[in-house]
């Protein structure tokens, strides 16, 4: 074990080979878990082995539109088990933004679980939330166990993710992008062989387990001129607002359901409830609409059932993972999407005939900027819809959209759903970049502790006695109490002649301006800016003032700068 850690620390071939057997068992997760929620279909609904179960027309008998609530009760019962009060279970994006890469199998594995029920019984969720979050954590646990360094514990965190989506779409390239644009956060030399080993790894052996992958195919040929550009430019932008309307409703329904007084435990079975009323409007609302997508993508549709599908998987999607249902947002904002650009033809079609456009192309182009807005990673959804139709005119027109859309939602709203959900418990990371190493550049680990203090009654002739020009620049002075009071500049002292009986009360500053030992880097940096002085007392808290650190404006950025700086190389892959 101690040679295989080493080689694995020091050696970028056996580096891959550890990317690649990631990737082989991300592939085997992506299959195992996808063929547990089919078969739970096939079981649950009465559907048959291969047909999909937002694909089926309806579901007989009745009942089975209850069949999301047991999912609720059942899912209630896991949360009752896990009652207790801990942290949030880390996902991917956050554990390489703040933690290094670390993650915790266990919880992954619950995640895991819970994603399987919810989905295997109906909700509107997505299985990729628990393909990446399992994935991920198995390859966070195979790096910690081989003792890698940070920078490179991130990047198996993102070969498993990769390997993951890469497995479950049959899209090697489109998984590799997820890897670098949404989970490692940047795309570098040092980090391709790796993560594209682990990609077509995962999706190789996806293939060779008999997993039918939710690959996109489209049906017919179609046409696209560089002069159609502008109406999907414009349906980028206005997906954009879509994403940013999903998003704020699934925040607006969650909040519901926290506000409601229900136990956590009870709520997804109102979920359930929910649900199972939307299905009997359309069961295209039920799980996470990957039969659901071909069916639109192959049938033509009126205006008003678009709109009915639309609202009630975006309703369904809102209120199961409002409820508590586990999941994620990426295949139904695919779906989503395709409903949205077919709906978006036929209006164009409707109000301006001599401007029409294929509704194929729109569902691609939908399909691609819809679930940028609320997932991210243009480059992911143009090598996804790439991969899809092989065809590189229109990849043009989606990246182009899909850059629009990004855009849009970059400056009205700022958040993709994963960082949104992570800002709403406190969070203010917006992507999977390493700001952990900045966070834990503490004021505490930076201050000095050896600080000379005086009492604020000190006369200051007698203060001048104590300290002679040249011993020191700044004294910080407290109260009677041990509280601290202010800084008094040595210089200013020795100038100021004719009031002898005067004490440093007098000459004290920045009584305000305090800095605490659990402050990062950029909160010290503000401050310093906001006093305007090159030296800042640490005090234990605001409300007893004890003064514990002194720490100097040059010292603090030095120490940022040093730590961009391994960030940069980190990310650069230089030794």
């Amino acid at each position: 074990m101690q040679r295989i850690r080493s080689l694995a620390r020091s050696s970028e071939p056996s580096f891959i080979v550890v990317a690649a057997v990631i990737g082989v068992m991300s592939g085997a997760i992506v299959a195992l878990i996808g063929s547990l929620t089919q078969a739970m279909h096939v079981l649950l609904f009465a559907i048959p082995l291969d047909e999909r179960l937002s694909a089926v027309s309806m579901l007989e008998p009745t009942w089975r539109y209850a069949v999301p609530l047991a999912g609720g009760l059942l899912l209630g019962v896991i949360l009752y088990i896990f009652r207790k009060p801990r942290p949030p279970i880390v996902d991917p994006i956050e554990a390489n933004a703040l933690h290094g890469g670390r993650m915790s199998l266990k919880d992954s594995l619950r995640v895991g679980l819970e994603n399987i029920v919810s989905n295997g019984f109906g909700a509107s969720v997505g299985l990729e939330a628990g393909y990446t979050q399992v994935s991920s954590g198995v390859a966070s646990a195979i790096g910690m166990r081989l003792g890698l360094r940070r920078p490179d514990l991130r990047l198996v965190v993102g070969c498993g993710s990769a390997a993951a989506i890469a497995a479950a779409f049959g899209a090697p390239l489109a998984g590799a992008f997820y890897g670098f644009e949404l989970i490692i956060g940047v795309y570098s030399i040092a980090t391709v062989a790796p993560v594209m080993t682990a990609a077509l790894c995962g999706y190789l052996t996806a293939r060779s387990l008999g997993m039918t992958p939710h690959a996109v195919s489209i049906p017919g040929a179609f046409h696209v001129e560089a002069a159609d550009y502008v109406p999907y430019l414009l349906l980028g932008i206005l997906l954009g607002l879509v994403a940013i309307g999903i998003m704020r409703l699934m925040t607006l329904v969650e909040r519901g359901f926290q506000k409601s007084g229900l136990p956590r435990f009870a709520r997804p079975a109102i979920g359930g409830v929910a649900v199972g009323l939307l299905a009997l409007a359309t069961p295209q609302s039920l799980s996470a609409g990957h039969g659901a997508l071909y069916l639109n993508l192959a049938a033509e549709s009126s205006i008003g059932v678009l709109v009915l599908v639309i609202l009630a998987k975006v309703a369904a999607s809102a209120v199961s993972i409002g409820s508590g249902f586990r999941g994620g947002m990426f295949f139904a904002s695919l779906f989503l999407g395709v409903l949205c650009g077919k709906l978006f033809a036929l209006v164009v079609a409707t109000l301006a005939p001599e401007h029409a456009i294929d509704p194929t192309v729109t569902a691609i182009v939908g399909m691609s900027a819809l679930s940028v807005g609320v997932i991210g990673g243009p480059l992911t959804m143009t090598f996804l819809a790439l991969e899809a139709t092989g065809d590189l005119g229109l990849t043009g027109i989606v990246l182009a959209a899909s850059i629009l859309s990004a855009l849009t939602v970059r400056r009205l709203f700022g958040y993709s759903f994963s960082t949104w959900r992570l800002h709403l418990r406190g969070e203010t990371i917006r992507s999977a970049h390493d700001v952990g190493l900045l966070r834990d550049l503490t004021v505490g680990r930076m201050m000095r502790t050896d600080v000379r203090t005086v009492l604020s009654t000190l006369r200051l002739d007698a203060f001048r006695s104590l300290f002679p020009l040249g011993s020191t620049q700044r004294v910080v002075v407290v109260d009677p109490d041990a509280h601290y009071f202010g800084i008094v500049v040595v210089a200013e002292a020795h100038a100021r002649r004719g009031a002898e009986d005067e004490t440093v009360a007098e000459l004290s500053r920045y009584g305000t301006d305090m800095l605490l030992p659990q402050m990062d880097a950029r909160e010290a940096a503000t401050l310093f800016d906001k006093a305007e002085s090159e030296e800042l007392v640490v005090v234990d808290d605001p409300q007893s003032r004890r003064v514990i650190g002194l720490l100097t404006e040059t010292h603090l950025l030095r120490r940022y700068a040093e730590e961009l700086d391994r960030s940069r190389r980190d990310l650069a892959g230089e030794v």
